[in-house]
């Protein structure tokens, strides 16, 4: 019974479509189908120029030196102002705080990469790029880029 009128429904449904597709004149199509045609190509443009951006991003990204990354990362803080804060300081001893979990560490420039050392399964070395105020570290191995922001120290301990 339940089955028998859900297929009526559903007649009646398909039934209206055709109605309405009778109703509506070849112009009109041919103006949707425009319209559909236009918003195509806008969207295809669109992610064009999106993708150009990220081209435009990646070519001002510059890898720093082992040299720079010491003047740089020496006594700072790099951050995302959010989930984590990883310090660096002067004496080479790393401090790490990630969703508030709490580790300590070393850092080091071996060649032109930033190794950091938290007894962790993806410690490693990193190469480092700055972007305008960003800055990246990619591992060499497995695993994904941390970007952040370099600022001073927030608690000297």
């Amino acid at each position: 019974m339940y089955e028998e009128l859900r297929r009526t429904r559903v007649q009646n449904r398909v039934s209206d479509v055709f109605k309405v597709l009778q109703k509506i004149g070849t112009p009109e199509l041919s103006n949707l189908r425009r319209k559909c045609l236009i918003a195509a190509l806008a969207s295809g443009i669109g992610g064009l120029v999106a993708l150009g951006a990220g081209f435009v991003a990646a070519e001002t990204l510059q890898k720093l030196s082992g040299r720079q990354i010491r003047a740089k990362f020496a006594g700072m803080q790099l951050t995302d102002e959010v989930h984590y804060r990883f310090v660096y300081e002067r004496n080479g001893t790393l401090r790490s705080v990630a969703l508030g979990v709490k580790k300590r560490g070393k850092w080091v420039i071996d060649k032109d990469q930033l190794c950091l050392y938290l007894q962790e399964p993806d410690d490693g070395c990193y190469d480092v790029a700055l972007s305008g105020k960003t800055f990246t570290l990619t591992p060499t191995g497995l695993g994904s880029a941390v970007d952040g922001i370099l600022q001073p120290i927030s608690d000297p301990q």
